[in-house]
């Protein structure tokens, strides 16, 4: 949405609700000059001056926007791809998409849900990853130490299920990604298991 069509929208709603454009400004706890600046067309707001003047009007952020279908499958395909990025390293699927959630989840509909149960997810499977990699090295560690006779048939198995161990998580994630871009394309809610609930 351009910067004139919001900044009409605010208008409409604020006269809607019988405010000034100085009681908004008090209401939102932003600068009388910022509404102006918004109003005109000046300035668009930033995601918190958004929050605070859908909220002194009673209403949600998405409501001020009124964002296309299209622009928010577009941005949420790109979000939910972007995970894709732990092929690369496991660290880089969390911070690809967690830097594009944060510049975009309050202003397209749809992006703080998906956002969340994506990062919940990357969190859940990087740890979980990490901490088999972990468990794997020990054992294979403390297989190579022992004094005498060591098996090396228990080594190569120890190497083989390590092996295996990545290969599955990795086919895993990818799977759930490309699964969930087909749900985001069809404008269905993303699904993304098992995960732990780091953000609500």
């Amino acid at each position: 949405m351009k910067k004139t069509q919001l900044g009409q929208r605010i208008r409409f709603h604020r006269s809607r609700n019988g405010f000034s454009q100085e009681l908004l400004a008090e209401e939102a706890g932003v600068s009388l000059r910022t509404v102006q600046r918004i109003e005109s067309g000046e300035a668009g707001p930033r995601g918190d001056t958004l929050k605070r003047l859908a909220k002194a009007m009673n209403l949600t952020p998405d409501e001020l926007l009124d964002w296309t279908v299209q622009e928010d499958r577009g941005f949420l395909l790109a979000l939910n791809l972007s995970a894709l990025g732990f092929i690369l390293f496991p660290l880089v699927g969390v911070l690809l998409p967690m830097l594009m959630w944060l510049s975009k989840k309050d202003q397209i509909r749809g992006v703080d849900q998906t956002g969340k149960e994506l990062m919940n997810f990357q969190i859940s499977w990087t740890l979980f990853f990490f901490a088999g990699l972990i468990a794997g090295f020990i054992w294979l560690v403390g297989l190579i130490q022992q004094p005498v006779n060591p098996d090396f048939g228990l080594m190569r198995l120890a190497v083989g299920l390590n092996w295996g161990f990545i290969g599955l998580m990795y086919l895993y994630n990818i799977i759930l990604i490309l699964a969930n871009a087909a749900r985001i394309n069809k404008g269905k809610k993303v699904r993304y298991f098992p995960k732990v609930t780091f953000m609500n």
